[in-house]
């Protein structure tokens, strides 16, 4: 067989694969079907927001004054912006590092797999998930806590687009510092801490007005508080806004930082990301 006939095969066989946006859909199908096999995983994924915000709820149910609001209101968009981070970067922040431990992403660097196939069904599976834990939140807080939906499409909108940012973001920082632990067992230690941390000083756990203003400036630095902030503006009335460190939602502040933080993920991303282990060369 002549060289150019070689080519001609090649070429037609390439022209036959599918592309990444088809590879990628059919991995995120993949991976979403793993997920729920693992009905322990599914369980902890979706109850430990869930527990929390009755727990805090529970503790912390009295009105706040001059917010027209409880406390209990309060903490339900907080734990749906806690519960987006977690499924996309804590779960693909461990996820990924563990199968890098594993070697399962060597072995796919070498199939014909384009490589963004994979990152887009980390992507379908975050979206998945996140979607489904931010519906079980607004469940509890509309049923348990008094918690009103917006009536008006504004409000759906700034919803819609803080979702997608955030998770992206998020999700972006994932695949970031998967590449920090030096071993799959040691990526929970490494993924869990600074998130715990975000939660505290981004006003999760504690009201915003409460917190030093030195910490709030911190968390400012990173996502998390600003889809808090961004969501409370959703879900909760204006009379609100007084508990805010700036005494507003400042929605197009928060487009702003989520956005860059996209824009700052995806360059971490395209610099830290390895296929395998230091250890491996």
């Amino acid at each position: 067989m002549t060289t150019a006939a070689v080519q001609l095969r090649a070429d037609a066989l390439a022209e036959r694969l599918p592309g990444a946006w088809g590879v990628g859909l059919q991995r995120g199908a993949l991976e979403i079907k793993q997920f729920f096999r693992l009905r322990d995983q599914v369980v902890f994924t979706f109850a430990f927001p869930v527990v929390f915000l009755f727990l805090f709820a529970s503790i912390f149910s009295d009105d706040v004054d001059g917010a027209g609001i409880t406390a209990s209101q309060l903490y339900v968009p907080a734990m749906m912006a806690a519960g987006i981070m977690s499924t996309s970067f804590q779960s693909l922040g461990i996820s990924i590092a563990i199968e890098r431990e594993e070697k399962v992403l060597r072995r796919l660097r070498g199939t014909p797999m384009p490589p963004a196939a994979y990152f887009l069904g980390k992507i379908w599976l975050v979206l998945v998930t996140g979607l489904m834990e931010t519906a079980i939140l607004l469940l509890v807080g509309t049923t348990l806590y008094d918690v009103d939906l917006p009536s008006d499409a504004t409000h759906w909108f700034h919803f819609t687009w803080i979702f997608v940012l955030g998770l992206t973001a998020c999700a972006l920082l994932g695949i970031a510092i998967s590449s920090v632990p030096k071993s799959g067992k040691s990526a929970t230690s490494v993924v869990v801490l600074p998130f715990l941390v975000l939660q505290f000083i981004s006003g999760v756990y504690i009201a915003i007005d409460t917190i030093p203003n030195w910490m709030l400036n911190i968390g400012a630095l990173f996502p998390l508080k600003w889809m808090c902030q961004g969501l409370r503006g959703v879900f909760l009335p204006d009379s609100a806004q007084v508990l805010e460190q700036a005494g507003g939602w400042e929605f197009g502040r928060i487009a702003l930082v989520l956005g860059a933080w996209c824009v700052g993920g995806l360059v971490l991303c395209l610099l830290t990301f390895r296929w395998k282990n230091r250890r491996d060369g």
